[in-house]
């Protein structure tokens, strides 16, 4: 089986409505637009487009999807909260949360958005791909079920978890969210339940700022069920690698996940302007790798990857190309522009100690120590 790679053209056209001066063009292409946000589809395209020109997309099983349904949405969403913001998208657009705008026919592609994850989770889940890999647009990791932000209107990974649970019995589901902020809304839809494990590593009070905390671990049946490992800025390639063997695997292997679900965000890469971290595309590429096996070994190999933030047109694209290299196991390599750059601007070995240490002590403080 292949590695499946769900994608769809009008994802790309989701606009920052009132942030952008946005120009009509007959909507049958991408509509024009002038400023806006960070969160703008060039990251997205370009790493699609990079896809095309290694030759990589050939060895994947390209797919679309339909958009998640009125029935998947409310799984997580209040109807009042859909209701609410499909009018506004039908008015021509506006803002519903904090840092969310969006333009006329957004609720559409944010519908969209969720659909590509949730089909990447149930063909995965059906055994109908080894894995799969959503590029999701808008994001969806920081939506709470009543209240979106951070560029995010649809809680993508919660809606397409939620859709297999109800279709198609999947039992326990582990949630690795890379994104540099903190994965806010995926865990706040299972902050109190034990069949989904949410890990959160992500820059510490970057965004948002009130949340995140290590010693926030889940509230009554989900108590010990949520895992945030915050990391100082600066924290780069040998500090992800160590969090991932020293903190996320071994939480891995006691949960004993169905599935394992990445909220593959690529702003934690030291040319982010949203983010203060070193990571490089080497380090996606085996942070991948290492959940790869973890699959194998713990649940058939179901691993599905849902991409979230990552504002640096220029390196999210190899970013997420060596991704998706551990990911299929491809012998492409698109390589890194950076690479020798980035290496030479890592940690220095006294900061590089101490965050040995703080890592060391978070594994210590869940219980998770040799």
């Amino acid at each position: 089986m292949a590695t499946g790679f769900f994608w769809d053209e009008r994802c790309f056209w989701h606009s920052g409505g009132n942030y952008a001066l946005t120009v009509p063009v007959g909507g049958l292409v991408q509509p024009l637009a002038a400023g806006g946000l960070p969160e703008s589809p060039e990251t997205k395209r370009r790493l699609k487009n990079l896809m095309d020109v290694s030759g990589l997309f050939q060895e994947l099983d390209m797919r679309s999807a339909p958009a998640a349904t009125d029935t998947d949405l409310a799984r997580v969403h209040p109807r009042s909260y859909l209701e609410e913001f499909q009018r506004l998208s039908d008015a021509g657009g506006g803002e519903l949360g904090l840092r969310t705008p969006f333009g006329q026919g957004g609720y559409e592609i944010a519908a969209l958005s969720a659909g590509l994850a949730k089909e990447a989770v149930r063909a995965v889940a059906a055994g109908e791909m080894a894995n799969a890999y959503a590029l999701s647009r808008p994001p969806g990791h920081h939506c709470l079920p009543d209240f979106p932000n951070g560029f995010c209107l649809l809680a993508n990974i919660a809606i397409a978890i939620e859709a297999a649970k109800a279709a198609q019995g999947l039992g326990r589901v582990a949630v690795v969210d890379w994104d540099v902020h903190h994965g806010n809304g995926t865990e706040a839809v299972f902050y109190d339940r034990d069949d989904v494990l949410t890990i959160s590593v992500h820059q510490e009070w970057n965004y948002p700022l009130d949340t995140g905390a290590f010693d926030d671990r889940g509230r009554g049946a989900g108590e010990g069920y949520n895992i945030n490992i915050p990391l100082p800025p600066g924290a780069g390639h040998a500090a992800y690698l160590q969090v991932m063997r020293q903190i996320i695997l071994p939480a891995l292997a006691a949960y004993q996940p169905d599935m394992i679900v990445v909220a593959s965000g690529y702003d934690a890469s030291a040319m982010d302007p949203l983010g203060r971290m070193l990571a490089t595309a080497e380090t996606f590429g085996t942070l991948t790798a290492e959940l790869r096996a973890a699959a194998q070994e713990l649940c058939a190999g179901r691993l599905v990857l849902v991409h979230e933030g990552g504002y640096s047109e220029m390196h999210v694209p190899f970013c997420g190309h060596a991704a998706l290299e551990a990911l299929s196991g491809s012998a492409i390599r698109a390589g890194d522009p950076l690479a020798d750059t980035l290496r030479q601007r890592q940690p220095t070995a006294r900061y590089g100690a101490f965050l040995q240490s703080l890592i060391s002590e978070m594994a210590a403080g869940l219980g998770l120590a040799d």
